[in-house]
Order: structure tokens, then sequence, then C-alpha cells
């Protein structure tokens, strides 16, 4: 099997990916590997790898990094138009690594989960988009996701989840809640909210747990919604959320299911799209069924097969 290493450029020294790649190597596949360096490269390596597998000279690009960039080599190699033939595989090299964790993937053992690529069949994933932007995994706002985006790298290292409600806590008084209007098929919602997710995967942050029962492979995105609380209550909801997820707050969240979601606000909505940081006061977040054949472990966001 012909394989395609699109690589963080922070993890090319790391002796953990050189042993996973000499090991799958010595299985008889091949892999090239490109390192990126600067701004764009992941999107023009993508689009190589995708040409190259049109000619049958890659069989399978694999992500190597956290998930963001997990989200930017899926996104620009599928706006590139992969063959069918084309698989996708992750090699999680993140502080989080939410998807592959979600997902099944070892992430303990970097040669276990290139090894997944070359030995598990491709499964055909979801992919969502927000105003055309594609995102993999899920899509947070308000003051949830501010506190993912400002809470401390270091801190997140050593405390884990509990770095989001020491972080939540200190800016507390300062990061209030947002209000907007949301439509989806059957649903629609209007509000002032302290967090709100749409996940085609299930965690965020460092394993916060926001859409419990969403699918990869189901052709919809879950909505979940913890609306306005006051005072303690609301501090006491977000800490929970934080630690345990969104099943320790089932009677206050609102939740539904919808191929497609429209959000409307007066002002701006901070929006943690897989990473990466956005504002926006009015977007449309829509599946894509079936999009891309990726390896994955054993999960339970996909059907059976």
């Amino acid at each position: 099997m012909k394989l395609r290493l699109i690589l963080h450029g922070k993890a090319a020294r790391e002796p953990r990916v050189r042993a996973a790649v000499r090991a799958v190597r010595a299985d008889g596949h091949e892999i090239s590997v490109r390192v990126t360096w600067e701004a764009g490269d992941a999107g023009r390596f993508a689009a190589e790898a995708v040409a190259e597998a049109r000619r049958g000279l890659v069989d399978a690009i694999v992500a190597g990094g956290g998930d963001g960039t997990v989200n930017e080599v899926f996104a620009l190699a599928l706006a590139a138009g992969p063959p069918d033939t084309c698989s996708f595989g992750i090699l999680p090299l993140g502080t989080a690594n939410d998807f592959a964790r979600s997902n099944g993937l070892p992430v303990d053992d970097l040669a276990a989960c290139l090894r997944l690529v070359t030995t598990t069949p491709a499964r055909a994933i979801d992919i969502g988009t927000l105003n055309g932007r594609v995102f993999v995994n899920l899509v947070s706002g308000g003051f949830g996701s501010r506190v993912t985006v400002e809470t401390d790298p270091e801190l997140k290292r050593r405390l884990g989840g509990l770095a989001y409600v020491v972080t939540g806590v200190a800016r507390f008084r300062e990061l209030g809640t947002s209000h907007g209007r949301i439509r989806g098929e059957g649903f629609h919602w209007e509000g002032s909210f302290v967090a709100l997710a749409i996940g085609n995967g299930r965690q965020a942050g460092g394993g916060i747990v926001l859409c419990p029962e969403a699918r990869l492979d189901d052709g919809a995105l879950d909505l979940m919604i913890l609306p306005e609380l006051v005072g303690e209550a609301r501090l006491d909801a977000v800490s929970q959320l934080f630690r345990q997820g969104a099943a320790a707050v089932p009677n206050l969240q609102v939740t539904a299911r919808s191929p497609w979601f429209e959000f409307e606000s007066d002002e701006e909505l901070s929006v943690n799209l897989d990473g990466e940081p956005v504002k926006a006061r009015a977007f449309r977040i829509a599946c894509r069924p079936a999009a891309l054949r990726v390896h994955l472990g054993p999960t339970p966001l996909l059907h059976t097969a």
C-alpha cells in the first residue's frame, strides 16, 4: 500500500513518529512524508497527494498532527476532489486528539495507528460544513468555546479537562452568555445560552463529550444547547459540562438532530471550528453524507457494518 503522510512540522523530529514510519515500512508498505513549514503547506501537500492518487501513486493520505491538522488536511484534500480509490488516515500527535480518541484509535501507539490504515477497511464518514468551510468533528460556540480557546495549553497538559473548569471559574464574570436564533429541520429555538455545540463527532476540548449521540455516518448533525442560567447555577452547570460532558446536565440542555442548522444573532458569536477560532453573526452548518473514506478503530460513532 502507498501512503502519503502529511506531517505537522513540530512533530518532524519526534522519535515515535520515525519509529512508526519505520515499522510500517518494514511491513512492506511505501510511505512518503511531507512536512509542513509554514501556512498553506498542508493544503498544497493535500492537493498534491490527491493529484498523485488520481495517477495511482498514492492509496491513502494520512494526517499527522492534532485535531486542527486532521481537519485541515481532510478539508483541503476533499476540496481537491479525491478519487474513490483514495482513503484517509490519522496519526494523532496533538494535545487533545479528540477525533482520534473518540474513533477508537490507539493514540498511545503511533505504529498501531499507522497500521490501521493498512489493515482495516476504510469507512465512509459524513463531513460538516460551516458556511462552506469543512469540519470533521464538532463546532462549539459561546462561553464554552471562549474557555476552550483561552485555556493555557500547559494547564491542559497538566490538568486535562479540569483546566477548562479552572479557566472558566477565573473568567466567569468576564465571559457572559450569548443570544441567538437556531433553526433546523423541524426545529426552532431562540434565547440566551452559555454553550452551543453542533457535532458530527461527539467530543472536543480534550475529551468533553458535548454531543453524546452523534454518529459519523447518519447523514445528520447533532445539536446541544445549554441555555442561560443565573448566578451559581450557571457556574455549576458549566463546571459539570467541562468535567463530565453533556450527560451531566441532561435536564438543562436542548438537543436536536438535523441535516442542517442555521444560526443568527445580533452580535458576533465566538465559534471553535475543530480548534480554529471563528467569529460570526450568522452561519449555516450542513452535513455532507459519506464524503470521505477514513480508516478508524472500533467506535460507537459508526453504525455496524
